[in-house]
């Protein structure tokens, strides 16, 4: 199988330059996807959507935040992490506290459930997050950080 810019030939002609960007564009996201099924597996036996999950192991590992620094951390809306942390609170799982006056700031703390929880689950997520990276050498996955941080932030 060729793994150049010509895989794409069919379905559309660009520049060099364009099919080699949405090439590995493609791969980039099928890549991420695949990562990304790994490391939900076994979420769903917990009854946590990955957002959930996220939420979860950020309070866990980094302790109370607030709503609007919890959503950068997790990479989610503040709209989509309200509906996230309100049915995590349901659960009994997270606890969210005004600050001050002001109705709109809330900081968010996991509760000793949430604790618990997370801290079952967290081994085994690590266990398949680790599975997924073996197909890469030890410098494989350094080169790969090395370049996901600068394509993230915009070098």
């Amino acid at each position: 199988m060729n793994n150049g810019p010509s895989d794409m030939g069919k379905h559309f002609k660009g520049s060099p330059v364009e099919e080699r960007a949405l090439d590995t564009y493609i791969k980039l996201v099928r890549a991420s996807n695949t990562a990304t099924g790994h490391a939900r597996a076994g979420l769903e036996s917990a009854g946590l959507s990955y957002s959930q999950f996220a939420v979860l192991e950020a309070l866990y590992h980094v302790g109370p935040l607030h709503l609007g620094e919890l959503a950068r951390r997790i990479l989610k809306s503040s709209g989509n992490l309200t509906l996230v942390v309100d049915n995590l609170e349901k659960r009994g799982l997270v606890k969210r506290q005004q600050q001050g006056n002001d109705k709109r700031f809330f900081l968010a703390t996991i509760t000793p459930s949430g604790r618990k929880l997370i801290a079952k689950i967290f081994p085994g997520h690590a266990r398949q997050i680790v599975e997924v990276m073996d197909r890469l050498t030890p410098a494989e996955q350094e080169e790969l950080a090395g370049l996901c941080r600068k394509l993230g932030k915009g070098e």
